[in-house]
């Protein structure tokens, strides 16, 4: 049976809710606020889960109530937590976001137990990976440990799905060998730019041309409202986002590549999953929150059913 295993980040998200993003030096009083399960690599598996396919996390928390809460959470929506370490001494990582009325965001990360997912606590990785597996990254990891995992499935026969984010600089140590070793590279427009050194472009199509030539076999651009752009072998071409009455911006990136990556899974094309993955991103903006706002395959399955 396919899986998806994710290796990444497991926070928990203090959310406050404010009529407008702050300015430097401000301070704005918020309407409200809530300790949700998050992270990129936790909202991903979770995402996965939801669709269906079996999905297991490689992550790393603090052994202390936060650490707890993830657990709770992520094990209540079936993701596997056999290899989610406990770190003694480190904190579970925390990300503070800040959500406007018109449901942009900004969010800042405290990577706590994040740092201590080394290579070295993914040693058993490359034993547990079938050809028929799809391993999903995020950065806020160590590059290394994100890099080791992607050797690790190409070897195995396994397909490597990358978020790069956040986007890590140009000519990082291990960046090359990883981008090496990567199926299908999933960015943001403002990943996208970091990644390539590119402005910003009046088609996005050329950047993901460019970025193929790092080392991914396939390229996807998310575009939030216009939808997404790929680039692989056979061609280019945009899909368009699915509506949503938008009410959260937060997690639709990771509701995007976790659907993505078990549409992979399940045997969908790249095409196919990429069409999965903005209806995943359009939902999530409906509701707040990374995981609370995650939607399962039959849900999602209707609603690109009732676009055409």
């Amino acid at each position: 049976m396919s899986r998806v295993i994710v290796v990444g980040s497991a926070n928990v998200d203090v959310t406050t809710q404010v009529a407008a993003l702050p300015a430097p030096g401000q301070t704005l009083l918020a309407t409200d606020t809530a300790l949700l399960p998050g992270g990129k690599g936790a909202n991903q598996a979770v995402a996965a889960s939801r669709w269906g396919t079996a999905t297991e996390l490689y992550a790393a928390v603090g052994a202390d109530s936060f650490g707890r809460l993830l657990r709770t959470a992520l094990a209540a929506q079936g993701v596997g937590l056999d290899r989610l370490i406990e770190h003694p001494s480190a904190p579970t990582g925390l990300a503070l976001v800040t959500v406007a009325a018109d449901a942009e965001n900004t969010i800042v990360v405290a990577p706590g137990a994040n740092s201590a997912l080394t290579a070295d606590a993914i040693a058993d990785l490359p034993s547990r990976l079938g050809p028929d597996d799809v391993v999903l990254l995020q950065l806020e990891v160590p590059l290394a440990t994100a890099a080791a995992a992607a050797v690790a499935a190409r070897a195995a026969g396994a397909r490597v799905v990358l978020n790069a984010a956040p986007p890590p600089q140009p000519g990082s140590s291990g960046l090359a060998t990883l981008l090496a070793n990567v199926d299908v590279l999933v960015v943001n427009e403002t990943e996208a730019i970091a990644l390539s050194g590119a402005g910003t472009p009046a088609d996005w199509l050329p950047v993901a041309a460019a970025l193929r030539e790092q080392g991914p076999a396939a390229v996807v651009i998310t575009l939030g409202g216009d939808g997404a752009v790929a680039c692989t072998d056979d061609g280019s071409w945009h899909q368009p986002a699915l509506p949503a009455a938008v009410l959260d911006t937060t997690g639709a990136g990771d509701a995007f590549c976790g659907v993505l990556a078990a549409a992979l899974a399940d045997g969908r094309t790249l095409p196919q999953a990429v069409r999965a993955g903005c209806a995943a991103g359009a939902a999530a903006t409906e509701g707040r929150g990374a995981q609370s706002a995650l939607y399962g395959r039959n849900e999602l399955d209707a609603r690109m059913g009732d676009v055409a």
